[in-house]
């Protein structure tokens, strides 16, 4: 009984944590989050231990036989590449002076290495 008590109380704080979190990501401009934890009376230690619990939360639901991701995200440096071309063969943006063609075949993973090596070229 005292483990099933536990885990309803952890799961509870959780839920207020998380409600405090989404609070705290839609404070004011110009709030900082140091800010907006003296106004509600908590440590920014405290505050990133309870980000930092609720993460994990999230995580361990997460189930592992979920679709893997296909989306890669796309460096805010890069996104002020040129856009030559978006066909149904596929997608043609130059950065930095390099052209990449993106297909369907591509592989998110060579993508993200492409990306990444793109981001370094000056």
């Amino acid at each position: 009984m005292n483990s099933t008590t536990s885990l309803v109380a952890r799961q509870y704080r959780l839920q207020q944590w998380a409600d405090q979190i989404r609070e705290c990501q839609n404070r004011s401009a110009g709030v900082s989050v140091k800010e907006w934890c003296n106004q509600h009376e908590l440590t920014a230690a405290n505050y990133y231990y309870r980000l930092r619990e609720v993460r994990k939360a999230c995580l361990d639901h997460i189930s592992y036989n979920a679709i893997p991701q296909s989306i890669v995200p796309v460096p805010t440096e890069l996104m002020s590449g040129d856009l030559r071309s978006v066909s149904a063969s596929g997608l043609k943006v130059s950065i930095n002076n390099i052209c990449i063609r993106v297909t369907n075949e591509t592989s998110p993973e060579l993508l993200k290495m492409v990306l990444q090596v793109a981001a370094d070229v000056k």
